[in-house]
């Protein structure tokens, strides 16, 4: 996913392309995309290429909306990143996703962050 944001470094922009597009076409559907993969994705761009978080969440939702891949089964990566980009910065995508994915599966997060305050039925605890 990276490779496909940034086009760098450019020879292996070209492979992960060619092989995005012809595992696309044998399998008559958009490569696979898992969440984990997503939030690693996000943490690459801001850390290793500069990207301010919001663009890189920007730039991620773009892709997994686009078609060229899809979120796996029972994502909520689409969703932590369109909420993350709704208001406040705090908490950040991948809090997000990880409340996210607990609500999907019928449990709570637990955090220290005060932050998750914001986050449906979350519990914060006190240092």
């Amino acid at each position: 996913m990276v490779r496909l944001l940034t086009g760098l470094p450019p020879a292996q922009t070209w492979r992960a392309t060619a092989l995005v597009v012809q595992e696309a076409r044998a399998a008559g559907r958009p490569v696979m995309v898992s969440d984990l993969v997503v939030a690693e994705a996000y943490f690459a761009l801001h850390d290793h290429y500069g990207v301010p978080k919001e663009d890189a969440a920007r730039s991620l939702l773009a892709l997994l909306l686009s078609g060229s891949v899809s979120p796996e089964p029972g994502s909520r990566a689409v969703y932590a990143l369109q909420s993350s980009l709704g208001g406040t910065k705090k908490p950040g995508f991948v809090d997000r996703l990880i409340h996210a994915q607990y609500e999907r599966l019928g449990r709570r997060l637990v955090s220290f962050e005060r932050a998750a305050r914001k986050l449906k039925n979350a519990i914060v605890l006190k240092a």
